[in-house]
């Protein structure tokens, strides 16, 4: 199944694919929260929730498989590293005391994912203390154990956690698409360009495509497998009382 998608169509794969949505985080989104405090425009990343949530609607409905990250530190940080802690702003550090608890800290209300996009169900979180989402953690376990080859990447930052997300995935071997308009950074040019960069030179990084075209092809999908399931239905109903399917 085909997806429009730039530098050229994606062959979607729904039963080999994974919605992988990157930290969706209180921090980050919510007014209040560490990013505005450094002085950014959270309503720069606000924008990318409610596609988000259509989406994730949608993948939950054709019953595909869905995984969350959060970007944080144990709360005695001995997973911060100094090249990490010493970046950034002086004047408030991964681990300080924030307005939703220690900030980029693993339990506090911040770290949390917003609720709108919150995990449901058996929806794995994956808990990363890095920008990648496969730095120090099971993602690359995970999605082998379950025969995923291909990521829908959402998400905040742009040109932070979802594109080191993205080219980490590359190098392990992963078919990537980033949906433009469910990732969003504080910054338009970053976001501009590091979806330029993904698509670059046939695709280097990956694929970018939107959000409408990823929902027609899930209905699509959904229908098809319905129909396929009253087929079988059809056939069992045929083999246990001699009725005849219908076509």
């Amino acid at each position: 199944m085909n997806i429009a998608a730039d530098p050229y169509p994606f062959d979607f794969v729904p039963e080999r694919c994974a919605l992988l949505i990157i930290d969706m985080q209180r921090d980050f989104l919510e007014p209040g929260g560490f990013g505005e405090m450094l002085g950014n425009d959270v309503s720069q990343l606000r924008r990318a929730i409610e596609p988000n949530v259509k989406l994730l609607a949608a993948w939950r409905a054709a019953k595909l498989r869905v995984i969350h990250t959060r970007e944080g530190h144990l709360p005695d940080l001995t997973d911060l590293h100094a090249a990490k802690k010493n970046r950034g702003s002086h004047a408030m550090r991964i681990g300080d005391e924030g307005p939703m608890g220690r900030i980029l800290v693993r339990g506090e209300r911040g770290h949390d994912i917003i609720p709108e996009l919150y995990p449901q169900g058996e929806e794995p979180v994956v808990d990363k203390p890095g920008k990648g989402a496969f730095h120090a953690t099971d993602l690359h376990d995970l999605l082998k154990h379950q025969g995923i080859r291909q990521l829908v990447v959402t998400g905040v930052t742009t040109e932070v956690c979802v594109s080191t997300t993205v080219r980490e995935a590359n190098d392990r071997g992963y078919d990537c698409l980033i949906v433009e308009d469910c990732v969003a950074s504080y910054f338009p040019e970053f976001h501009k360009w590091s979806l330029e960069m993904t698509k670059a030179q046939g695709g280097i990084f990956g694929w970018v495509s939107e959000s409408r075209h990823l929902l027609a092809a899930l209905e699509k999908w959904s229908a098809r497998s319905d129909a396929n399931a009253g087929s079988a239905g059809n056939v069992m109903m045929n083999q246990k009382g001699g009725t005849t399917p219908i076509c």
